[in-house]
C-alpha cells in the first residue's frame, strides 16, 4: 500500500491562501473552555498527569483535596496546561471545572464577590451532557429525591408544562431537597438552582446565584427574596461555600486560578497573587472533594505567596504538590509543529509530504536547542510560512497587525460569554472610557474631547457616577458626566440618578444615563430621570446595547492582557484610531451628540414575568400528566 501525497500545486495553493500560525497565540479565558489550539499531550505531561492523578486518587477516597501550583515563566504553556484538564474532564463527565483568569478578578478588595460571579459563570459553561453544569447538578438533585434518572434535556422540555398544572412545582422540590441536606443554610440556593430547568427563568437564576439583586417582580415569581447590594461582598464567599459544599456530594471540583501576575493591589497591599493566594487557602478546607490549582511564575511564588501572612499555611494547601513546566527540546518543537499542521491540512483534505511541511525538520530541531517556548515557535512558524524554496514569499508581520489579531480573538470570544459583562456595570465604564481615551482632541457629533476624568465624590457617592467628559462645544466647556446602571433594583437607580441631576455638586454641564432598562414608573428614580431629561438640565439617556459595547470591551480586554498578547497601550489606541472602534461606536457617539430629550425605545421591562404558557395539548401528547405529575405525587408525600 502507498502513502497517498497531495500535489505540489494543492499545497503550494492552501500555504499562499492561508498562514494557519497567523493568529493571537496568547491563551485566553475562552480558550480554555474550547478548544481554540491543539494539543500536544506529550508537553507538560509530568504535571497534567500528576493532576489526572490527584484527582483520581479524589475519586477513590483517598484523600478528598489537592492543592497544586504550576510554575513556570510567561508563555510555557501554563494555560495551555488547564485546557487540556478542561477537555479531559468534559470528556469524562464527573467533574465540575471553575476557571478564573485575567477578566475575572477586578476589583480585589472585592475578591469574594469576584469569585462568586465566577463560580456562577463558570457552571453556566457545557458539561458532559451537552447542558449547563448547573442544569446538570439541578437534575441530578430531581433524580436523588424522586429516585429516577431523567436527563437534563427531559426536565427542562417537560417541567414547564409540568409548572402551568402545579405552580407549587420548584416549591415542593425545594423543601424535599433541602430535608436530605441539612448542612444548606439558605434553602433558597436550592430553589435558584432548580429554577435552572426553566428556560425563561435561568438567566434570572444565575443572575441570583451571582448575588445580584433581581427586579422585585422577578424575584416574587420566583420566590427569591432579595439581597442588599452593599451586603454582597460580606456573604459572597458564604454564598460560594455552600455551592462548594452541595456540589462536593455529587462531583469532583477542579478550581483553576490563572494570570495571577498584576500590579494591581487591594487596600492592604497585597498583590492579586497574594490575595488569591489568601483566598485558595480559605477555599481548601471548605471543599468536599476536589483540587485546587494555581498558575504562577516562579518568581511570583517565591517573591509574593511565600510572603503573605501565614505563608506556611498557604503554601502547605495550595502548594502541596507543585511543578515546574519545562522548556521545549527539540523533539517538542517538531511534535508541536506537525501538531499545528496535522489539524491546519487535515480541515484542507490535504496530505503533504512530510509532518513538518512546509518548514525544514533539522531546522526545527535546531531551534528546539535553544529551550524556547511555545509562543516562540509558533511566531516563527507564522513569520516563516512559505512554499518552499521560495525565499521572496516570507512573511512580514507588523506590530499593528499583532494587535488587531489579539482584538479580533478577544472579539470572537465575547460571542459566547458577553452577557456575563452586561450586568456590570463598571467593566461597561471602563470600556467606554478606554474609548472616550483613545479620541482625545477628536471632534464628534459637534464635541471635541479635551480629556477624561475620574469625578471626585465622597465615599457616600462612590459606585455612582464614572467619569467625566471635558470637552468643547461651539466653544463652549462641556462637562458631561456618564453614569453606567445596569443595577436592576429601583433603590440603586434612584440612587444614582439623585447624583446624575446634581449638576453642581458634580461640576457637569450635562449628565449622562447608560442602560439597557426601563427605569421603573411610579418611582423616584423616574422622577430624577424625567428632570434629568428636561430642558433645564438637557441630560441624555443612552440605550445600551450589547452589540455596540462588545467591541470597546474586547479592546479593553486586550489592553488588560497587554503584556500577555505583547502590545503596547500606543498600538492599542492606533488600532481604536485606525479601525474607528471608538469613533464609529453609537455609544460614543450617542454620548456626545446633543440630547434628544427622551426615553429610548425598545429598552428591557424587568417587572414584566414572563408568564409560562405551555400548551395543553403538547402537554397531553407528550404524557406530561403522566410521567411527571406522578413524579409530583412521590416528592409530596
Amino acid at each position: 500500500m502507498t502513502n497517498f501525497t497531495s500535489s505540489i500545486s494543492d499545497l503550494k495553493k492552501a500555504i499562499e491562501s492561508q498562514n494557519p500560525f497567523d493568529r493571537s497565540l496568547v491563551v485566553r479565558s475562552h480558550d480554555v473552555w474550547e478548544q481554540s489550539f491543539p494539543d500536544v499531550p506529550s508537553i507538560n505531561a509530568h504535571a497534567s498527569d500528576a493532576i489526572f492523578q490527584a484527582i483520581e486518587q479524589i475519586r477513590a477516597g483517598q484523600r478528598s483535596v489537592t492543592g497544586i501550583t504550576l510554575k513556570a515563566e510567561k508563555g510555557l504553556g501554563k494555560s495551555h496546561l488547564i485546557s487540556r484538564i478542561r477537555r479531559r474532564l468534559l470528556a469524562e463527565g464527573d467533574c465540575f471545572f471553575v476557571y478564573m483568569s485575567e477578566v475575572d478578578y477586578g476589583d480585589l478588595n472585592r475578591i469574594n464577590s469576584k469569585f462568586l460571579n465566577t463560580l456562577v459563570s463558570s457552571l453556566k459553561q457545557p458539561g458532559n451532557q451537552s447542558v449547563m453544569q448547573w442544569q446538570e447538578l439541578a437534575t441530578t438533585l430531581v433524580n436523588e429525591i424522586t429516585k429516577k434518572n431523567y436527563t437534563p434535556q427531559y426536565l427542562i422540555s417537560r417541567f414547564p408544562g409540568v409548572l402551568v398544572q402545579n405552580s407549587k412545582l420548584v416549591d415542593t422540590l425545594t423543601e424535599k431537597i433541602v430535608q436530605l441536606k441539612p448542612s444548606i443554610e439558605n434553602p433558597y440556593l436550592i430553589q435558584a438552582i432548580l429554577w435552572t430547568l426553566f428556560s425563561d427563568k435561568v438567566s434570572f437564576a444565575i443572575n441570583w446565584l451571582a448575588g445580584r439583586e433581581l427586579a422585585q417582580p422577578q424575584a416574587d415569581a420566583m420566590g427569591l427574596p432579595n439581597n442588599r447590594e452593599e451586603d454582597k461582598e460580606s456573604q459572597a464567599l458564604q454564598i460560594a461555600c455552600q455551592i462548594l459544599d452541595l456540589i462536593g456530594d455529587y462531583r469532583t471540583l477542579v478550581i483553576g486560578f490563572d494570570e495571577l501576575e498584576s500590579a494591581s493591589r487591594n487596600e492592604d497591599g497585597f498583590t492579586r497573587a497574594q490575595v488569591v493566594a489568601l483566598l485558595a487557602k480559605d477555599l481548601y478546607s471548605k471543599i468536599k472533594r476536589g483540587v485546587l490549582m494555581m498558575a504562577m511564575y516562579a518568581a511570583t511564588w517565591t517573591q509574593q505567596v511565600r510572603s503573605v501572612p501565614q505563608a506556611e499555611a498557604v503554601t502547605a494547601r495550595i502548594g502541596e504538590k507543585t511543578f515546574d513546566l519545562k522548556y521545549l527540546n527539540s523533539d517538542d518543537v517538531v511534535t508541536l509543529v506537525s501538531h499545528w499542521l496535522k489539524d491546519y491540512y487535515d480541515k484542507k483534505n490535504l496530505t503533504p509530504p512530510h509532518p513538518v511541511y512546509p518548514f525544514n525538520e533539522d531546522e526545527l530541531r535546531k531551534l528546539g536547542t535553544e529551550k524556547p517556548i511555545v509562543r516562540k515557535v509558533l511566531e516563527e512558524c507564522a513569520k516563516n510560512w512559505k512554499v518552499p524554496g521560495n525565499d521572496t514569499d516570507k512573511v512580514i508581520i507588523d506590530p499593528l497587525h499583532k494587535v488587531e489579531g489579539a482584538f479580533n480573538k478577544e472579539l470572537a470570544g465575547l460571542d459566547g460569554t458577553i452577557e456575563n459583562y452586561l450586568e456590570d456595570s463598571s467593566t461597561i465604564a471602563d470600556a467606554l472610557r478606554l474609548g472616550f481615551e483613545a479620541i482625545k482632541g477628536e471632534t464628534l457629533e459637534g464635541v471635541k474631547v479635551e480629556r477624561v476624568e475620574e469625578v471626585k465624590v465622597k465615599s457616600a457617592d462612590k459606585g455612582y457616577l464614572h467619569f467625566r467628559i471635558v470637552g468643547k462645544e461651539d466653544g463652549k466647556v462641556v462637562n458631561i458626566v456618564v453614569s453606567v446602571v445596569q443595577e436592576s433594583v429601583a433603590r440603586f437607580v434612584t440612587a444614582a440618578l439623585s447624583r446624575l441631576i446634581d449638576y453642581q455638586k458634580f461640576d457637569m454641564t450635562r449628565g449622562c444615563l447608560v442602560r439597557s432598562k426601563e427605569v421603573k414608573p411610579h418611582t423616584l428614580g423616574k422622577e430624577y430621570l424625567d428632570k434629568l431629561l428636561s430642558k433645564d438640565l438637557g441630560g441624555e439617556f443612552v440605550k445600551l446595547r450589547s452589540e455596540d459595547i462588545k467591541p470597546l470591551l474586547a479592546i479593553l480586554f486586550v489592553k488588560k492582557a497587554s503584556g500577555d498578547y505583547e502590545v503596547s497601550e500606543d498600538q492599542i489606541k492606533q488600532l481604536i484610531v485606525q479601525k474607528k472602534i471608538a469613533s464609529d461606536n453609537y455609544l460614543i457617539r450617542e454620548i456626545l451628540s446633543d440630547p434628544s430629550g427622551q426615553v429610548p425605545s425598545g429598552l428591557v421591562n424587568e417587572d414584566k414575568v414572563v408568564e409560562n404558557k405551555a400548551q395543553s395539548a403538547s402537554i397531553a401528547n407528550d404524557n406530561i400528566d403522566t410521567l411527571l405529575d406522578n413524579l409530583i405525587v412521590k416528592i409530596g408525600r
